[in-house]
């Protein structure tokens, strides 16, 4: 830690009243709570103490990584993608429309449900939220499985829409990443078996192809499978 960084620690750290070393344990040992509590670390306003300075550490981090990947924004352009599976196929959403991955939950299915893509709702935080399924939306086979990797489990993404979160259960989360504007306005025109107004391309990443998601005809369509 170097710099501001370091200054903001040390100036916290000068504010503190070091007790433990004038009349603690460090100290000439005349502090009246020794007595009860033996040691200084066993003592409340030590960890109180020790707290605050990792607070104001953890803080100086944060900064510190944060100038550091803004310096790297400048150097390499990327946009955050999540990247997850649903069944044999690779697919990739700017992360602006997630709003959190999930734990899957229980699904529960409501009656006259009017849209195919529409799966029931799910208890997300304590709140009911609508559920679809992106492999009828996309028009996805929902034939076609894989053999799941040995940790792969399955989650369920919760989404941004104009009315509110809905949650898209899918077999695997790979991850977030940072992939490089350059690599994504190169993404190759999709295939003729897909349904291409919801892709913008398809990328070759990490030795698989990379479907990448049109967020806002996705968004479109899980707004009208909600009406």
């Amino acid at each position: 830690m170097t710099g501001v960084h370091s200054e903001l620690v040390s100036s916290d750290a000068q504010a503190i009243d070091d007790c433990w070393n004038r009349i603690g344990i460090h100290g000439d040992r005349s502090c009246p709570l020794l007595v009860e509590h033996i040691h200084c670390r066993n003592c409340s306003v030590y960890s109180a103490a020790a707290t605050r300075l990792l607070d104001r550490y953890a803080l100086a981090q944060e900064q510190r990584v944060s100038m550091h990947s803004e310096t790297l924004a400048s150097e390499v352009k990327t946009r955050s993608i999540v990247v997850f599976r649903l069944g044999e196929e690779w697919l990739g959403l700017l992360t602006r429309c997630l709003a959190e991955v999930s734990p899957m939950q229980a699904i529960h299915s409501l009656p006259h449900q009017r849209s195919r893509a529409l799966l029931g709702v799910a208890n997300v935080r304590g709140a009911l939220v609508a559920c679809l399924s992106f492999v009828e939306l996309l028009g996805l086979d929902s034939s076609a499985s894989s053999a799941p990797a040995a940790r792969a489990m399955p989650r369920m993404l919760v989404i941004c829409a104009d009315g509110g979160p809905v949650v898209v259960p899918v077999d695997e989360v790979d991850g977030i990443y940072g992939i490089e504007v350059r690599l994504l306005d190169g993404a190759s025109a999709p295939a003729h078996n897909t349904n291409a107004r919801f892709t913008r391309g398809v990328v070759q990443w990490r030795n698989r192809s990379l479907r990448l998601l049109d967020e806002e005809q996705l968004l479109s369509a899980v707004n009208r499978s909600l009406t």
